[in-house]
């Protein structure tokens, strides 16, 4: 018992973690009209911004799977929340005080980006190297922490503005900065683990060659595209399907969406030993499928919606599961493998909105369209467990 309690400021410091990479990933498109109208910013310019954030995490997966091991996770993790904290705070300043602000935002948004990328990586395997029982509960239970760190960015930068006006946006980024801040003493003085002993880990290309690990892949670039192609277009969609105003699309689409993610992961959290995760997860993508089909085929706007929030639900547990999963069936993948997964979770999260407007754009606007479309990566993941369920009881796991 005293052990656990020992790990339960590194369950602590790990929750935070996730808080601020939602903080990262979420408080700057609230901006994206205040830039705009301040710096007079166009838009096609300012589509940059969740490029670069993307694609510089990305890069951060693909490195860490290197680094991460050699140097050790406490020095990255830490670093991840300093790199984390000056982006913040260069978001707030670099832009009054270079000549353009447009190269400001850019210089924070990377040095925010490195540390969610960071956060990424290591935070799942720092959870899965602690001594608790029911790993793949608490795995669904520490990324219920992003849902629940979008919901508390969204309504509070929206009561905050509220209040005291988008024109104070600096000193909501410089308080928005305090949550990564803080945990840099968290992670300083925590326990942390290493996932497998020194020299237990795959060898990287002995790694690459396993088939199972391929399908995790496949799953993770299916749940990560499942999961961001409704988060980024939820607020687009409702508010053109209801015509509601964007504060009001923003709470009732993206908000929503995160909130009923959060219950899902905190459930499974909760009921985990009650529950086989495979077949959970099949649940799942059979269900996504079904709030794809809802929220691009109704012809009520109502039901639509509900397609848009349940789709959260339904998402929830795939990409914690996933990555439980891996876990259980590679445990010599060690921090390379957890790096892989997290590369492909945001391919597939990058990619997925953006075939989506492609091809509502060639609809003549019709989100909808675009949204029939994004059905095929829940189908994918379905596939994907039933290929699994065959290969373990083939294997006499089930």
């Amino acid at each position: 018992m005293a052990e656990n309690r020992k790990y339960q400021r590194t369950l602590t410091a790990c929750y935070l973690g996730f808080v601020t990479q939602s903080i990262s990933a979420n408080f700057a498109p609230l901006l994206f009209l205040t830039f705009q109208s301040t710096y007079g910013i166009s838009l096609d310019r300012i589509a940059l911004i969740p490029v670069v954030f993307y694609l510089t995490q990305l890069l951060v997966d693909l490195g860490a799977s290197r680094f991460a091991d050699k140097i050790g996770y406490r020095i990255c993790v830490v670093a991840s929340q300093v790199v984390s904290a000056a982006g913040l705070v260069l978001l707030a300043v670099l832009p009054e005080i270079l000549p353009a602000p447009f190269p400001g935002i850019l210089i924070a948004v990377v040095f925010y980006a490195i540390g969610s990328g960071l956060v990424e990586v290591l935070v799942s395997p720092i959870v899965e190297a602690c001594p608790f029982e029911n790993k793949d509960g608490m795995m669904s239970l520490l990324h219920s922490f992003y849902c629940w760190g979008a919901v508390g960015v969204i309504l509070g930068s929206t009561l905050f503005f509220a209040v005291f006006g988008t024109e104070n946006w600096r000193i909501l980024t410089l308080i928005w900065a305090l949550v990564p801040l803080v945990n840099i003493f968290q992670f300083l003085t925590c326990p942390i683990e290493r996932l497998v002993e020194e020299g237990g880990n795959l060898p990287l290309r002995r790694l690459l060659r396993l088939p199972l690990l391929w399908l995790m892949i496949l799953l993770m670039i299916c749940s990560g595209a499942s999961e961001a192609t409704m988060a980024q277009w939820a607020s687009a969609f409702t508010e053109s399907a209801l015509g509601v105003s964007k504060t009001i699309g923003d709470l009732a689409g993206p908000c929503l969406f995160a909130v009923f993610m959060g219950i899902a992961r905190m459930l499974y959290g909760k009921m985990s030993g009650k529950l086989n995760l495979v077949r959970t997860m099949l649940f799942s993508g059979i269900l996504c499928v079904a709030c794809y089909l809802l929220a691009s085929l109704s012809p009520l706007p109502l039901l639509g919606l509900t397609g848009c929030a349940l789709c959260g639900f339904s998402v929830g547990i795939m990409w914690p599961g996933t990555i439980s999963l891996s876990s259980q069936k590679c445990p010599q993948g060690g921090t390379a493998m957890f790096a892989f997964l997290a590369l492909a979770g945001d391919f597939g999260g990058t990619v997925s909105p953006a075939i989506v407007g492609g091809f509502s754009e060639l609809a003549g606007g019709n989100l909808k369209i675009g949204l029939l479309t994004a059905t095929v990566f829940p189908l994918l993941l379905v596939a994907g467990i039933l290929i699994l369920i065959r290969i373990m009881k083939f294997s006499g796991r089930n």
